[in-house]
């Protein structure tokens, strides 16, 4: 059983787990029914959900494991709904093995302050970060010694100000800080900001073993892919994981500063769309499903073609410069969703699932940011 159908990383597994012969139940609530994904040759059932946020959720997870003979769910989660699938986690054990993180163990590594003090105990690279829970602390912090300047970010996810970079100090500051929601029951750290080179990985473990990895430069709306090896950072990696003895999935976010330093920014506590890159590797299913420690890690094959989503690439052709890279991406590399084999996807994300979300947006009247193809949705402020 796969949650979080409408998003692609959904689909890359369902299909990686069909193509290894087994049956694959596809789960997402019901806001968004129309997924594509649903209709995939490789989803074999498809359910819908309560919200994560529901009383309901882990009931619905179990009676659904139960009737349709479920042996192991793999959650890809939303930021909504991690917590309450490492919540569930307990109960659906009862009936399958469930390939997610403890409670225990998200909560250390989706508290962004905690995260960052466990790897420095670990001895791995992170940026000076501290802990906010009241702007005045900010205003109170001494930046008299700093080398760098610093950031503020919600240790909660945060669709909106995710992407906001104000380097601070700065004259004036006071008035941009109090604009910030931060309290005691929203806390943000204040981290100090590199300069670099910034990549993203995926990262499936078992018993603290790396079972697949994928690596890559990264950016702020990340909608390409392409695997880069990085020794530096698959070592920090398979360190920290391994020190606390991860079981699930891991998106691990780095910055790698001018003198090849590796730094970690965050480590958020689900599956990566990185794993798009996957999509030609035979062994995924095997590493997901199978405890064999003698077995070597999967990661992108030399001849696995970068990941793109063309309705994405199409807006920039239009709108942005660069055409020339722009026409090498879609050249050189492969649409995430679209496959000849299995089109109906592809189709009915764009001109199904994502107008159907437009339209219901403007009948509620609810702003939203940007759509997304790749995770099926519209961007929204307080959204899932």
């Amino acid at each position: 059983m796969v949650s979080g159908g409408k998003m692609t990383k959904a689909l890359a597994l369902c299909r990686a787990f069909h193509a290894a012969g087994h049956r694959v139940v596809l789960v997402e609530s019901a806001r968004y029914r129309f997924t594509g994904h649903r209709f995939s040759r490789s989803v074999d059932a498809f359910h819908t959900i309560p919200d994560a946020g529901s009383p309901d959720y882990a009931d619905a997870l179990e009676a659904i494991a139960r009737t349709e003979g479920v042996d192991v769910y793999v959650p890809v989660c939303s930021p909504a709904s991690s917590v309450a699938d490492a919540r569930a986690k307990k109960q659906l054990e009862q009936v399958c093995e469930v390939v997610h993180l403890d409670a225990d163990r998200l909560e250390l590594v989706d508290d962004k302050f905690r995260f960052a003090r466990a790897a420095a105990e670990a001895g791995l690279g992170v940026p000076d970060t501290h802990l906010v829970t009241d702007a005045q602390q900010v205003l109170d912090h001494d930046f008299s010694g700093a080398t760098r300047p610093y950031i503020l970010k919600s240790i909660a996810y945060d669709p909106v100000h995710r992407l906001d970079l104000t380097r601070l100090p700065f004259p004036g500051m006071e008035s941009f800080v109090r604009s910030l929601p931060i309290s005691e029951a929203n806390p943000w750290i204040l981290q100090e900001f590199v300069e670099g080179t910034e990549y993203c990985t995926h990262s499936t473990v078992r018993d603290g073993r790396l079972t697949v990895y994928c690596c890559c430069e990264s950016s702020a709306f990340q909608v390409n892919y392409d695997h880069v090896e990085h020794p530096g950072i698959r070592a920090w990696v398979d360190t920290f994981v391994g020190e606390a003895g991860l079981t699930g999935q891991v998106s691990l976010d780095f910055i790698v500063d001018g003198h090849d330093e590796v730094l970690a920014i965050e480590c958020n506590p689900r599956t990566h769309s990185a794993i798009t890159l996957l999509h030609d590797h035979p062994g995924v299913a095997a590493a997901y499903l199978e405890d064999d420690p003698d077995a070597e890690v999967v990661v992108p094959t030399a001849a696995s073609r970068p990941t793109y989503w063309t309705y994405h690439e199409a807006w920039r052709l239009l709108a942005e410069r660069g055409r020339r890279e722009r026409l090498r991406v879609l050249r050189e590399g492969t649409d995430a969703i679209f496959a000849w084999d299995d089109p109906l996807p592809f189709f009915v994300t764009h001109h199904v699932q994502v107008p159907w979300l437009l339209l219901r947006s403007l009948i509620e009247g609810r702003p939203w940011l940007r759509v997304d193809f790749n995770i099926g949705k519209l961007v929204e402020a307080g959204g899932d």
